[in-house]
């Protein structure tokens, strides 16, 4: 598979920012939905990146996941919010999970404390949650939020976990853990039974599962470590895998970079149905706000298929 970068896709109305995109999702006509920090959360453009529309001011603590469901309703997952809403496209709340003013007990197992993101089943309607930042869980919930199951804890054994970042459900009904800092992919059955693992990759924050074509996109962070920022072809990068786990391809720098084509911090990819995917990065997170005076770097690419 082969990409170019659109360059200047996806422009904004004037004097508005996004701070940084956190995460993209792409809806049955191939609209673009962005969630991010600036100051209107959720922006939605068309395929061309024409802006048709935002919502969400005024809802979001810090934006973190956003997923579309098959009925294409809007789920967003915020972290310092601890849940994870249901919304219209219109942007009417549908359903709340989680307590939005109490964090569980750190690393406790119980659901939420910063949950990273969410995954409909397209088998079942259940829904998926990686729970997080303060958590090493995976919880199930039924579509009214009923919760049914959950499983995993800190660690680096198969079905434990180290910051699950992201998640994903294939059309089998499967669900692919982004288990960032244990840098690999974990795949469970629907019932939370472990079964295989990727590890060809390095800190995969970002996952998309492309169900029509069975095709994972992975975004994969850089080191943060200053001991090994000179070596080459760790993270900044998306690699495109197969549902088997084989390496289809890779797209970025041999390092972290602003160039066209090239990555700061890969956290969210979504594809349409054409193939194209798109990238959202916190990159104001990773480098911009470390800067003197601090800037707000790129955090939204789109990449054709050439």
């Amino acid at each position: 598979m082969q990409y170019r970068p659109v360059e200047g896709w996806g422009r904004l109305p004037e004097g508005w920012f996004f701070v940084e995109a956190t995460s993209v999702a792409v809806d049955a006509s191939d609209n673009v939905w962005v969630f991010n920090r600036g100051q209107h959360p959720v922006i939605v453009f068309d395929r061309d990146g024409k802006f048709l529309r935002s919502w969400g001011e005024g809802l979001i603590r810090r934006a973190h996941g956003i997923n579309i469901g098959p009925d294409g309703s809007v789920w967003l997952t915020d972290d310092l919010h601890h849940t994870i809403r249901q919304f219209t496209p219109e942007g009417k709340l549908l359903l709340t999970i989680g307590d939005p003013d109490q964090a569980s007990t750190l690393h406790g197992g119980k659901p939420f404390n910063r949950p990273t993101h969410s995954a409909i089943c397209p088998k079942t309607g259940n829904i998926y949650i990686s729970d997080g930042y303060g958590n090493s869980r995976v919880h199930k919930f039924d579509p009214t939020g009923r919760p049914l199951q959950a499983w995993g804890e800190p660690g680096t054994d198969p079905g434990c976990f180290n910051i699950p970042h992201n998640i994903a459900t294939d059309a089998a009904g499967l669900v692919y853990v982004a288990d960032r800092e244990n840098s690999r992919v974990q795949i469970f059955d629907g019932g939370g039974k472990y079964l295989d693992q990727w590890k060809n990759l390095h800190r995969p924050c970002g996952l998309y599962a492309d169900l029509r074509n069975d095709v994972f996109y992975v975004g994969e962070l850089p080191t943060h470590l200053p001991v090994n920022k000179a070596v080459p072809n760790i993270g900044a990068r998306v690699s495109i895998l197969s549902i088997k786990g084989e390496l289809i391809g890779r797209v970025g720098g041999r390092f972290a970079g602003e160039k066209p084509g090239e990555f700061v911090a890969p956290h969210g990819v979504a594809v349409d149905s054409r193939g194209d995917f798109y990238v959202a990065e916190v990159s104001f997170t990773a480098v911009g706000q470390l800067e003197t005076p601090p800037r707000e770097l790129r955090s939204l690419q789109k990449f054709a298929r050439a």
